[in-house]
């Protein structure tokens, strides 16, 4: 069984895969993780995120960097929407995807174009998003927790502008996929939106 959980940064959408991967008990994958690796290791190799011979050079980083605390910081989340927008990027991570996606008893994806691109056929997938403010309060107060001092108005902006890259950017742009259920968690407490998200996915493999 494959769950594909998109949506825009700060949705909710990693909670919420997270949580499905525990109640089926399947493997999950935050591929948003591999495109900051990527992203990462351009800024420390002190280039370009929007070149895309140095982006793609990056794409050889270990599965080490996966675990290292500074892919959480914004600095590698704005570098990431700039590589992912690379079509040599896209191409040289998607079969790493892909894998994931079909191994033997199936897993949970979560990311930007899983419904779409990596498991177009997942037995369920969602669309999570939640307004802009809200979405930005969320990851400033995570930030906040993490001891950065940068300004809401600041995350709000880096939302709004990752927004505007990831869904106008030429290859696998974020967008809903048209057999996806859409939830919106603005104004949903973490348990509930978790609830929720296991009753549509329950939904959907009922209908299969």
């Amino acid at each position: 069984m494959i769950i594909a959980v998109d949506g825009p940064a700060a949705s909710g959408k990693g909670t919420i895969a997270r949580a499905l991967a525990r109640h089926y008990k399947l493997p999950h994958l935050d591929t948003g993780l591999l495109y900051r690796a990527v992203g990462r290791t351009v800024l420390d190799r002190r280039g370009d995120p929007a070149d895309e011979a140095q982006a793609l050079a990056a794409c050889d980083f270990s599965d080490e960097l996966l675990a290292d605390p500074r892919l959480k910081q914004s600095e590698a989340g704005n570098a990431a929407s700039i590589v992912s927008a690379h079509p040599a990027v896209r191409a040289a991570l998607i079969e790493r995807q892909k894998l994931f996606a079909n191994q033997p008893g199936g897993a949970v994806l979560d990311g930007r174009d899983i419904g779409t691109v990596i498991a177009p056929d997942a037995n369920a997938k969602l669309f999570v998003r939640a307004t802009p403010p809200i979405r930005a309060r969320r990851r400033h107060e995570e930030l906040a927790r993490a001891g950065s001092t940068i300004s809401y108005d600041k995350v709000l902006a880096d939302i709004r502008e990752r927004d505007r890259r990831d869904s106008s950017r030429a290859t696998a742009p974020l967008r809903q996929a048209e057999d996806a259920i859409l939830l919106d968690t603005s104004y949903l407490s973490i348990d509930s939106a978790i609830a929720h998200a296991i009753e549509l996915v329950e939904r959907r493999l009922s209908e299969r």
